[in-house]
């Protein structure tokens, strides 16, 4: 004869057969994570493109009511076009002066580059927005 605490055991699925059913299903979702973790990382790490774009703002001068002398600096691997974003903002941080500035290819990795923005009001800092390769 069974107990009251052996009948809702087996009601309410706490069997031995069910414990192991859990315990083999966590393991099995435990390996399926770990394998589709490892495709990611390998998947993430080996593809994408190769070239390394670091930018890197050096300045501002020649600050007039209408433009901005502003000096930065690329690094990608030799041979890489690149294009840039350059930004002048005012007082109120708003954009008042932008250009894009497409950059040939060049056999230099770190090349120092200043551009002039016209402005629509007085500047107060000029930098690089963001670079990207085309």
């Amino acid at each position: 004869m069974s107990t009251t605490q052996q009948r809702l055991d087996e009601r309410y699925g706490r069997t031995a057969g069910a414990e192991r059913r859990t315990r083999t299903g966590m393991i099995i979702a435990g390996i399926v994570f770990a394998i589709v973790f490892t495709a990611w990382v390998v998947w993430g790490g080996l593809s994408g493109t190769n070239a390394e774009l670091e930018t890197r703002e050096l300045g501002y001068a020649n600050v007039t009511d209408t433009s901005i002398d502003v000096r930065w600096e690329v690094s990608t691997t030799p041979g890489t076009e690149v294009s840039c974003a350059i930004q002048a903002l005012n007082e109120s941080f708003g954009i008042v002066g932008w250009r894009i500035v497409e950059l040939p290819a060049s056999s230099e990795r770190t090349r120092v580059l200043t551009e002039t923005l016209r402005t629509a009001e007085r500047p107060v800092t000029g930098l690089p927005y963001r670079c990207w390769l085309p």
